[in-house]
């Protein structure tokens, strides 16, 4: 085993032989659209997205599905097809899966990917001095949520779907080429959660500048309104131990920094010498984005430091 559950990582990663490793992961979860097509793309997305964090390539998954036998099967077959159409773009076989009825949709991947032992990538090994980098905007829970609500504005809800269903694969194949220290995917925990665990894990402290942090459009308005999803309040409770607050941070930013996302993008630790390389190459690879967004430090250890 080269990389268990200590830390909270991604996945894990079992070596085979000299040669080759196994990342295995799974993630599914009811539907955040109203289009079954999208749900399925979504969540394949996110699924796929836990072996791109590892720096490996998927090869096969199975269909994890929770689905109400009252509805219409039509629904089904649409969000399978949304997954389906997903895998295949990762190059990744869906092979089989397995349903339950459940009195809520649930859709999902159990994924099988490959790497080269050695050459994975864990949340567990940020240095001081290393860069942090993000490849997708924040603020999908916000959204997604004002679309429950139906208080979504079209633009914003079109761009959040848009940014949920992107693969991470530019951005691994980014990092694996120039070569970073940690990566993790920002998902339900936030951005500051994740960065949470890296830092716990890599025993090491973090600095991050909201100013710098992509947002997706229509998130800060929506904030203004009250509108957020649970686990981002959530989120919030669960680093206030470990957070030191600027104080010209608001309340709202806090829960931006913490917003609960799906399918968000990676957060790459890098040694200050290939932050450039590694924005270059996020860029050439076609990622949503390379934002410098904080770096490591020698802190106390587990700690982070947000400024506005």
């Amino acid at each position: 085993m080269l990389v268990g559950a200590e830390t909270g990582d991604d996945a894990a990663v079992y070596r085979l032989n000299d040669d080759t490793a196994l990342i295995v992961t799974v993630d599914f979860f009811p539907p955040i659209t109203d289009d079954p097509y999208e749900f399925g793309a979504i969540a394949a997305a996110n699924s796929l997205s836990d072996v791109y964090a590892m720096g490996g390539k998927p090869l096969i998954a199975l269909n994890v599905v929770g689905f109400p036998a009252s509805l219409d099967k039509e629904i089904l077959g649409k969000t399978l097809q949304g997954g389906y159409a997903k895998a295949a773009e990762a190059e990744c076989l869906i092979v089989g899966g397995h349903t339950v009825d459940d009195p809520e949709p649930k859709y999902g991947l159990s994924v099988i990917g490959v790497v080269e032992p050695g050459k994975q990538v864990s949340n567990a090994n940020a240095n001081p001095g290393d860069v942090l980098v993000l490849s997708k905007p924040i603020g999908t829970g916000i959204i997604t949520t004002a679309g429950k609500q139906s208080v979504a504005d079209a633009k914003a809800l079109a761009a959040a779907v848009e940014t949920m269903a992107a693969l991470n694969r530019p951005a691994a194949q980014a990092m694996t080429k120039v070569g970073v220290n940690a990566a993790t995917d920002i998902t339900g925990f936030g951005l500051l959660g994740h960065l949470k665990s890296m830092v716990k894990g890599s025993g090491v402290a973090a600095e991050v500048n909201l100013s710098a942090v992509p947002v997706l459009p229509g998130v800060r308005e929506l904030l203004e309104r009250g509108v957020a999803p649970g686990g981002t309040h959530r989120n919030v409770s669960s680093v206030n131990d470990v957070v030191n607050w600027g104080e010209a941070l608001t309340d709202e930013d806090r829960m931006l920094l913490c917003d609960a996302q799906t399918s968000g993008g990676l957060l790459m630790s890098v040694p200050a010498e290939r932050v450039h390389a590694l924005v270059a190459a996020l860029q050439d690879e076609g990622a949503q984005c390379a934002a410098i967004v904080g770096r490591i430090t020698e802190g106390p250890a587990g700690t982070i430091v947000a400024t506005p």
